[in-house]
């Protein structure tokens, strides 16, 4: 996997997502009906995700008692990609709240990053682990979110 910035050599399409993720389908991903299975486009978002929480420096080793968490996501399968193939997932902010935030994802073909073959959210909610319960986005982040927002 490797890591473009700034939608850098993607196209117009990912021009406005600043964290963008590369790497090759693997012939394992697919599915019997000759694609690549529905599942596989979460981890792909993932990949993306944790590379924007790389760029923002967000303490993710060990156990952090305030964190990152899933909170709901989805994905619009716009084209079925099969093997071989290369992929850029790309990710942005998009809506920034008390406590959450939402990550916008949009996956394209490397020979074709103007056709997305998919478009996802993460709803992602500040976290603390120990007490078990949501917590305001400090200003220093949000200032940050701001920066890769849409």
């Amino acid at each position: 996997m490797t890591r473009t910035g700034q939608g850098e050599g993607t196209g117009s399409l990912l021009g406005s997502y600043p964290v963008a993720v590369t790497f090759p389908v693997h012939w394992n991903e697919m599915d019997a009906l000759g694609h690549v299975n529905n599942t596989r486009y979460f981890v792909w978002f993932e990949s993306a995700r944790m590379a924007l929480f790389e760029a923002l420096e967000l303490d993710l080793t060990g156990s952090p008692r305030v964190g990152p968490i899933l909170a709901h996501t989805e994905c619009s399968f716009r084209r079925p990609v099969t093997y071989p193939s290369r992929l850029i997932v790309a990710t942005r902010i998009g809506r920034i709240g008390t406590s959450s935030f939402t990550m916008n994802y949009c996956a394209v073909e490397e020979s074709a990053p103007e056709l997305p073959v998919a478009e996802g959210s993460g709803v992602i909610v500040l976290y603390d682990y120990e007490a078990h319960a949501k917590v305001e986005i400090p200003e220093s982040l949000r200032r940050e979110l701001e920066a890769l927002k849409s």
